[in-house]
């Protein structure tokens, strides 16, 4: 199994740390709004990832954090009135069914960031005695960036190259040694979130949250870390410089990053207009032609969000799907043992499974991975009728349904609610609401859509479809 590593910019066999087991952080999302779909695609690329390693036999430690302290989660509480904890925690639900709808597993761990403080004062603390961070006046304490040697390996940038005052690291205020120095700790401001610390009430920075984390799940050297391209510099950058100065170890053996996801070809912005929520997009497509869309191409090229796209993708998964349905139909109406000429058919069958782990092998290519899923689907559809046997016809299935697997996609579909079932969820959420039990309401709204029920609510009452 081939992986390229974005530290030496090739392509690099796979051999782990622990022979049999794999340690991998992943950068989760900051929790202040509902995720946006450039947020989904690390979340199914490193997901699926993680699927296939488990596939080959591994046994796989998946750490993925929540950053819940952080200015844009203050800046929300203030305007609404909340604490940062409440807004936090609110959207790391919604974070985790959005994860859900989406089939991404949940990590063996999912630290939060304000719970691990102490760990960040200890590490913060073994930087200063070992000279490379130092406490200003007011109680920033700053990393001396030029101490490290290594600075820019990852980004493969010159520190030298990187001073006037490099905007993404550069941090205001005049108390640092030199400009190109990062917070590890900052001191609070008016009605911020704060923790005790030897330098002065305040809370960490961004960067040194993730060393910690990583460091108490998963140990001082890690198999991967991986992420979108934007936090390859500065933040895994200053991740490296932190847990190698700290620990004394080479931080991560191999990098993954992401690309980005464009919209109709121009980057997702608020102000142009197409920034999509995970949340939206879940109200107009079942949130596995999502994953299914983002896995249609090699995670490390840039991928382009569009509705025609989304329609090709839907149309796509709906092929697999239903070639399972069409074989779990067959099975059901079929006796018998394999007879030779199915017996070599399966063989055949076998060359379909090699090329999807030849391409998943070749640094995780899930889109030459859906290629042969679908080259798989046509020789089910071609070689499969009611005369074969149930042997032959659940093992074709069973092959199917582990493919996908990997992938994420679900065949095994569960049964479809009745539309009577439907329009008496209606008529009770609409009872809720005259009633002004909105949370009931919103628990049978969210109840449907998890059915894939889609609700419009009219001046006529409430329309629904299927998604």
């Amino acid at each position: 199994m081939k992986l390229y590593n974005t530290l030496t910019k090739q392509k690099e066999e796979f051999v782990p740390l622990h022979e049999g087991k794999v340690s991998m952080y992943v950068c989760g999302p900051t929790v202040y709004n509902f995720i946006h779909i450039g947020n989904a695609r690390p979340m199914i690329v490193f997901d699926t990832v993680r699927r296939y390693m488990e596939y080959k036999g591994y046994e796989v430690n998946y750490v993925s954090n929540f950053t819940d302290v952080d200015d844009k989660i203050i800046k929300k509480a203030m305007e609404e009135g909340r604490t940062a904890e409440e807004v936090s925690q609110q959207y790391i639900e919604e974070c985790k069914k959005d994860m859900h709808d989406m089939n991404v597993k949940p990590a063996t761990t999912h630290p939060l960031a304000t719970q691990e403080i102490q760990g960040m004062l200890d590490m913060i603390s073994t930087l200063i005695e070992k000279g490379y961070a130092y406490a200003a006046a007011d109680g920033t304490v700053y990393y001396r960036t030029r101490k490290f040697k290594d600075y820019g390996k990852l980004s493969h940038k010159n520190i030298d190259d990187l001073e006037a005052g490099h905007r993404s690291i550069k941090v205001t205020g005049d108390l640092k040694e030199d400009p190109l120095d990062f917070v590890l700790w900052k001191p609070k401001k008016d009605g911020e979130p704060y923790w005790e610390s030897p330098w002065c009430q305040g809370r960490p920075g961004w960067h040194i949250e993730c060393s910690v984390m990583s460091k108490k799940y998963l140990g001082d050297e890690i198999d991967i870390h991986a992420g979108g391209e934007d936090l390859i510099f500065p933040h895994h950058e200053n991740e490296i410089a932190q847990s190698e100065a700290a620990n004394g170890v080479p931080f991560a053996k191999y990098w993954l990053h992401n690309a980005f996801l464009n919209i109709d070809n121009k980057k997702m912005s608020k102000s142009l207009g197409n920034f999509f929520t995970v949340r939206e997009i879940g109200e107009k497509y079942d949130l596995q032609v999502l994953r299914f869309f983002m896995l249609s191409a090699h995670y490390r090229s840039p991928l382009n969000f569009s509705a025609d796209l989304m329609e090709a993708a839907k149309s796509g998964l709906e092929r697999i799907v239903t070639a399972a349905e069409n074989l779990q139909r067959l099975s059901g109406s079929t006796a018998g043992e394999l007879s030779e000429a199915e017996k070599d058919l399966l063989n055949q069958s076998h060359a379909y499974q090699e090329k999807f782990e030849a391409a998943m092998d070749d640094d995780f290519n899930t889109a030459d991975a859906v290629s042969a899923v679908f080259e798989y689907v046509k020789f089910c559809n071609t070689n499969v009728s009611g005369e074969n046997s149930k042997a032959y016809i659940d093992a074709l299935y069973a092959k199917l349904k582990e493919l996908c697997d990997v992938l994420g996609i679900i065949v095994e579909k569960e049964a479809e609610i009745l539309d009577a079932d439907i329009e008496k969820l209606i008529k009770e959420r609409q009872d809720a609401r005259k009633e002004k039990n909105f949370a009931r309401a919103d628990e049978i709204r969210d109840e449907l859509a998890a059915m894939g029920i889609i609700l419009k609510d009219t001046r006529e009452g409430v329309t629904w479809k299927r998604a």
